[in-house]
């Protein structure tokens, strides 16, 4: 039993394909096969069980990919650390992040990160969805997550960074626009722009408006946040999203954002594998961010 066949064996359960495993590593099918016969010749019970499409795990392959996966994590984690203390002020900082996550909320923290670690390098590596950036997080050499705040994943720790106030979204010319707030029962009135149906943010909305008895109704539905903006601000529908930094409330042009404060907020940060094992660069860098956000959020208090 080698380290590259506990690789595999966590790849294939989590792929569902020996073939996707081939392409993802090059080799051929039947090298990915290998790894896996050799892992249940030598705990002599059978690991992976076929299907019309695919292969999932049986219960012993459950119990080895969990056991796999935290032990290749932490090791990953431990071969960073090493270079990192070998790089000194080099290295590089690897960062998960939805597709607006850096212009919204990192983009001063990478400024003044870069200005004081100049040979530390960035490396965003960019995903649809905070589910997603879990999963990039637990199978590579990723160091930090920036998702929504969510349900307890095993293996990953979540911290919570800042919290956004929901607004809806309107056109200036819009009945709603002069409004200094909504209420959460007004919007079973409205027809929405929907979230991504599938987003942590989407489930966050529609379990706020469920403890206060609201149902939505949606006609569209968008990829992202900055679409359901911009379709707001261009008078095709109106949209409940949260308060990102550095957007007015209740804006400015053509775009009106109006608070609905009695909807929950939704926790945005950072989630990692473990705290402590990140390098010195990659918590700086967290913590950078973290404290860019909490200006932010002082400012918009001050402000209104």
């Amino acid at each position: 039993m080698t380290l590259d066949d506990l690789r595999v064996f966590v790849a294939v359960c989590r792929a569902g394909s020996l073939s996707a495993v081939a392409r993802e590593l090059d080799c051929t099918q039947s090298a990915v096969s290998q790894h896996v016969k050799r892992l249940e010749r030598e705990t002599g019970i059978g690991l992976l069980e076929r299907q019309p499409r695919g292969v999932v795990p049986t219960q012993a392959g459950r119990v080895l990919e969990a056991a796999a996966a935290d032990g290749i994590a932490g090791l990953d984690l431990a071969l960073r650390r090493l270079r990192e203390m070998a790089d000194g002020e080099s290295g590089s900082v690897r960062v998960a992040t939805g597709a607006t996550t850096v212009r919204h909320f990192m983009a001063d923290a990478v400024v003044a990160f870069r200005q004081q670690h100049p040979d530390v390098s960035l490396e965003f590596r960019t995903e649809s969805s905070s589910r997603a950036c879990f999963d990039a997080l637990a199978d590579s050499g990723l160091d930090l997550a920036w998702i929504t705040l969510g349900a307890p994943v095993r293996g990953i720790e979540q911290r919570p960074v800042m919290e956004l106030p929901w607004v809806l979204a309107v056109r200036a010319d819009d009945p709603l626009a002069s409004r200094t707030s909504v209420e959460s029962v007004e919007l079973e009135d409205v027809r929405l722009i929907r979230l991504p149906p599938d987003s942590t943010s989407a489930a966050h909305l529609d379990a706020a408006c469920a403890e206060l008895g609201v149902r939505l109704a949606f006609d569209t539905s968008v990829a992202d946040w900055d679409t359901a903006l911009l379709l707001a601000e261009l008078g095709l529908g109106r949209a409940v999203v949260p308060a990102l930094p550095g957007l007015d409330v209740p804006g400015r042009g053509d775009l009106r954002l109006v608070p609905v404060p009695a909807l929950r907020p939704l926790s945005v940060g950072w989630a990692v594998r473990r705290w402590d094992g990140l390098s010195a660069s990659a918590r700086v860098f967290a913590e950078t961010v973290a404290e860019s956000c909490r200006r932010t959020a002082a400012s918009r208090c001050t402000a209104h």
